[in-house]
Order: structure tokens, then sequence, then C-alpha cells
């Protein structure tokens, strides 16, 4: 299902975090939004999910403006994982069962514990079920968030730094796992991301932001080292090792 942001802007009392933002986002794509802190990219995603109301301009999910949604119903449509996703004190299946709660009217059924017993499985956290997730690790709970979300069964999946404060492996991991899914469930998909190198091994399409606007949009030519310097203020250079681009600073 396609996602079309038009204009959308915000701002916190007097200073003006987005301006005028406009792009859009059809099944199967992820789109990396790219730029430095304070740039807008959290703002942003709070305002594509609603948590945050847009001060201007329209966001529809096919052909649904999101201001005329409830939020069980925009709860169906747009999955929402966090930097630091918060948990109850519960196990591992009972969070993933929360994402069914749009769905829920008096008590969860057998769909809904088969649906959250799917995520679970297709995110390979069988083993960890019914432990506790506060007691897991960093990149296992962001596995627990990522299958919260899907657990509504949403077209589109908002990401935000979802790779943060992650080792190594489990950046590699998680940064595979929402490939995997945007490709195989033609789910849409907008990630905010810091580290470039990563971006450019999964995204198809990217928004560099500066000043709240959007300074360059478009797919891997748009990250040059001259765009790169312009939104960073670091001179860098890309080369390409095994097959991937890397954005090495000078």
């Amino acid at each position: 299902m396609r996602m079309i942001v038009e204009g959308v802007s915000y701002a916190y009392s007097k200073s003006k975090v987005l301006k005028d933002v406009s792009f859009e986002i059809g099944k199967g794509e992820c789109i990396a939004i790219l730029g430095t802190n304070g740039v807008g990219k959290s703002t942003l995603l709070k305002c594509l999910n609603k948590v945050i109301k847009a001060q201007s301009g329209k966001i529809t999910v096919g052909t649904t403006n999101l201001d005329s949604m409830s939020g069980d119903e925009l709860a169906k449509v747009i999955g929402y994982v966090p930097q630091n996703g918060s948990f109850p004190d519960s196990t591992v299946f009972d969070a993933v069962l929360l994402g069914r709660k749009p769905y829920i009217k008096w008590d969860a059924t057998k769909n809904d514990l088969e649906i959250a017993e799917k995520v679970i499985k297709s995110l390979s956290l069988e083993e960890y079920a019914f432990r506790k997730v506060n007691h897991m690790s960093g990149g296992e709970m962001q596995k627990v968030s990522i299958a919260r979300a899907l657990a509504q069964q949403p077209s589109v999946l908002l990401f935000d730094e979802p790779t943060s404060n992650l080792d190594l492996k489990n950046q590699l991991e998680v940064i595979g796992i929402i490939k995997d899914i945007v490709r195989e469930q033609q789910i849409s998909a907008v990630v905010t991301m810091h580290d470039l190198s990563l971006a450019l091994r999964f995204a198809d399409k990217f928004i560099m932001m500066k000043n709240g606007n959007i300074y360059a949009m478009g797919g891997m030519e748009i990250i040059t080292p001259e765009n790169i310097l312009e939104v960073y203020g670091v001179n860098v250079s890309i080369e390409e090792y095994n097959g991937h681009k890397v954005v090495i600073p000078n």
C-alpha cells in the first residue's frame, strides 16, 4: 500500500523542525532517512504515525488520510518501532500479542494467538517465547519490538534508528530482517539511520535531510561525497568492497 507525504511541516515552539517535506513510498520499498542529529528525522516518523500531528500538509496510506483514522485503524496499517522500545514485565509471547490489540474486542482469539506464534517463529524467537523480555539482550529486545509491530499486520513499518546501541552482528541481523520483511511481505518501510554504509546495504531509496528540508532524494546515485559534505560537513570517499558500497571518512 503506497504512502504519500505531501508538504508536511512541524515546529516546536517557534523552532521549525520540518519544512514542507514531501515524498512517497510504494509496496516492497524501503526508504532510509539520513541526516545529522536534530535535523527532524525522528519528528518526521512521529508525524507519519500521528504520535504528533503535522501542523500542515497531508499524509495518506492507500487512499485514506491519516487524519481521518482512529487509533485502532491507524495501528492496523502502520507499525512503529521506536529507538528504545519499552515493554511491560511480560514474556516475549505476551509482548508480541500486544501487537494484536487493535483487533481484539474482548479477548485474544485463536487467530490472534496463531499470528503472534507465526511472527515469533519468523524472527527465530521461539526459544525465547516464554522468557521475560526485560531479561533479554538489546538485539533480542529489538527483534521483539519488530515482532510486536509485525503482529499488527501493517502495510507500512516505521523504524527509528533500529540499529542504535547494537553490536555489529546484531546490526547486520536486524537490517537483514527488515530487508527480508519488506521483500517477502511487500510492506513499505521508512527507516531513520546514522550509519550510511549500513543504509547502502539495504535501502532502495534515500532522503538526505538538512535544516528540516529534503536536501536530496533518490536512489544510490544521491549518496555522493559532495552531498555528504553538504549534509554532514564531512569529507568522505565512497568505495566498493565485496559488492557493497562503503562510506569512508577522509
